[in-house]
């Protein structure tokens, strides 16, 4: 009887395992500036993580996943003017969105007490805000780059002094149930985001 080798299968998972966890501690960096990111791409996963809500709650990002396809924001903070309006923008057809089946999660680099201001200033009933001040996830994301010198105070207040220097670029994902990637809009230049309008008529034809 002719035996069965398991080593290529094993050799293929590891290989496979291997260059997953290069891709992922490659993106886990902090780029010069906002040009020169890398992002995850389409088809690929979001990383594990445990992130804090507003109310100081660990949430595990995916079991969160797993409840329903996501829409995932990656915003600068809630001092930001341009992720605010992108907010408000959003939040006039979040009952759409969610009507679709999805839900509306936001990371940024502030702390509970920042996200708890964010949620009240904009009145976001539909939004999960979640902290990831210490960057780990935003950086595994691709998208974490140097901060110019005049955020640097600001940013470590916000963040409760985690965050020693780094911006996320804004960005907007689209997540199934795995923590798949299936569309994403990512603009280095902070002032241009996902109009409503356009974020609607992907969600109406995926």
């Amino acid at each position: 009887m002719k035996k069965t080798s398991f080593f290529p299968l094993f050799s293929s998972f590891f290989i496979a395992t291997l260059f997953s966890c290069i891709s992922l501690t490659l993106k886990a960096q902090i780029a010069q500036s906002a040009d020169a990111i890398s992002p995850l791409l389409i088809g690929e996963k979001i990383p594990d993580a445990h992130l804090l809500s507003s109310e100081g709650e660990v949430t595990d990002l995916q079991a969160l996943f797993k409840k329903k396809k996501t829409i995932l924001l990656v915003y600068r903070g809630g001092w930001c003017p341009f992720c605010n309006a992108h907010f408000s923008e959003l939040a006039a057809i979040s009952g759409a969105i969610t009507e679709k089946g999805y839900q509306i999660v936001a990371i940024s680099p502030d702390d509970p007490a920042h996200l708890q201001n964010t949620e009240e200033k904009n009145a976001l009933e539909n939004y999960l805000l979640l902290s990831d001040s210490d960057g780990k996830l935003i950086q595994q994301l691709g998208l974490a780059f140097e901060a110019p010198q005049k955020y640097s105070m600001m940013l470590e207040e916000h963040s409760g002094g985690k965050n020693k220097g780094f911006l996320p670029v804004p960005a907007v994902f689209i997540l199934d149930t795995e923590g798949t990637i299936l569309m994403e809009y990512i603009s280095p230049n902070f002032k241009q985001r996902l109009n409503a309008t356009l974020l609607m008529a992907i969600l109406e034809n995926l």
